[in-house]
C-alpha cells in the first residue's frame, strides 16, 4: 500500500536525538507514513535505535554531502504524494502535529508548508529570539509572497519536487532555493502556526558561526549581489543584543542570559559578514525576517495549548 507520507529525516550521529523524535511521529494520530532515514556516514547508535522504529534507511557517503543532494537522496526513495521534511534533532509537541502540516495540501496550489519552531530548557536565549521572530504565533499564512521557509519543520508535494529538484551545490538554505522557485512557478507556499516541533541546537560558538556563515554563503549563491557591509554587522549585532536583553529583562533571565545574548549575536553576524560579498535586494520582508530583532513589544512565545505536551516523552527526560 502507497503511504499518503513520506517523512525523510537527515542523519549524521544522532544518538541523543533520534529516538525522541522517532518516538514522536510513532506517537502522531496520522498513521499512514513511511519514515526514511537519510544517514551519511553516522558512527555512533544513531542506525540501531532507529532500527528500533521499522524505517527505511538509505546511505550517502560523506564525501558526497551536501544538505540538497541528502533531500533528493530522501525524496527519491519517497512513495508518499506528500513528504515531511525534518531535522533530525528536532521532535513533535503534539499528536496532530502531521496533520496540521499537511492540511493546506487540499489546495492544489499549495507546493509547501512549514510549521512553527521552538526550542527547549537548554536552548540559548538568542536562539529562542530567533525561533520567535522567524516563527511567529498567529493563524495560517495563505499564498506567502516571500520564499522564507525551513527545512527542519517542512512538507513538500512530491509531484513538484519532481520537476524541481533541491539544488545540491548550495552550502545551505536549500529550502529558500526551492522555495524562490516554486513562487516563480506561481504555486504557494503556507507558514502553518500549530504544527510546532521543538528544535534542540546545541552548537558551541564556533559551531554557531560555521552555521551562520555557510548560510550566508549559500545565500549570496541564491541572490548573486547581495552585501552585508561591516556597518551592516554592527548595527544589527547592536540592534539584536538590545531586543534580546530587553525580553531577557522583563522574562528576569537578565544576568543569566547576557553573555550568552552577546555571543550568540556576535557569532551570528560575524558568520553572516564573514560568507557574504556582494549585494542584491532579497526583498523588505525576507530580510526583517532572516536579520531584524523581534519587536521590543511584549508578546507570548508559546500558547496556551502548547504548553500541554500531549505526546508522552517520559522515557527521554530521566536526564
Amino acid at each position: 500500500m502507497v503511504p499518503q507520507v513520506s517523512i525523510v529525516i537527515r542523519c549524521y550521529n544522532e544518538e541523543e536525538h533520534i529516538g525522541r523524535l522517532l518516538s514522536g511521529i510513532a506517537q502522531q494520530a496520522l498513521k499512514d507514513v513511511e519514515v526514511i532515514i537519510v544517514d551519511s556516514g553516522s558512527t555512533d547508535a544513531t542506525l540501531s535505535i532507529a532500527a528500533r522504529y521499522g524505517v527505511k534507511i538509505v546511505s550517502i557517503k560523506p564525501e558526497e554531502f551536501s544538505f540538497g543532494r541528502s533531500l533528493n537522496f530522501g525524496c527519491s526513495a519517497a512513495r508518499g504524494d506528500l513528504i515531511v521534511i525534518v531535522s533530525a534533532h528536532v521532535y513533535p509537541l503534539q499528536r496532530d502535529w502531521l496533520e496540521k502540516l499537511i492540511e493546506p495540501f487540499s489546495e492544489e496550489k499549495v507546493a509547501l508548508t512549514y510549521g512553527k519552531q521552538r526550542g527547549n530548557g537548554t536552548t540559548k536565549y538568542s536562539e529562542r529570539q530567533v525561533f520567535s521572530t522567524w516563527f511567529p504565533d498567529g493563524p495560517s499564512t495563505v499564498s506567502q509572497d516571500h520564499p522564507f521557509c525551513n527545512n527542519a519543520n517542512a512538507a513538500i508535494r512530491k509531484s513538484v519536487w519532481q520537476k524541481l529538484p533541491y539544488n545540491e551545490n548550495l552550502t545551505g538554505l536549500e529550502d529558500l532555493d526551492w522555495a524562490k522557485r516554486v513562487i516563480a512557478l506561481g504555486l504557494q507556499i503556507v507558514y502553518v502556526p500549530p504544527a510546532t516541533i521543538i528544535h534542540v541546537h546545541d552548537e558551541t560558538w564556533q559551531e554557531i558561526r560555521n552555521r551562520y556563515r555557510r548560510e550566508a554563503i549559500a545565500l549570496k549563491q541564491t541572490y548573486p549581489t547581495e552585501q552585508f557591509r561591516s556597518w551592516d554587522f554592527l548595527r544589527l549585532l547592536i540592534a539584536n543584543v538590545i531586543s534580546d536583553c530587553y525580553h531577557a529583562a522583563h522574562e528576569r533571565v537578565f544576568w543569566d542570559s547576557f553573555l550568552s545574548i552577546c555571543l550568540f549575536r556576535f557569532m551570528q553576524f560575524w558568520g553572516t559578514y564573514q560568507g557574504f560579498h556582494e549585494q542584491a535586494s532579497i526583498g523588505k520582508q525576507l530580510r526583517q525576517t532572516f536579520y531584524y530583532p523581534k519587536t521590543l513589544f511584549r508578546v507570548s512565545t508559546v500558547t496556551a495549548n502548547e504548553e500541554k505536551q500531549i505526546i508522552n516523552y517520559s522515557q527521554y527526560d530521566k536526564n
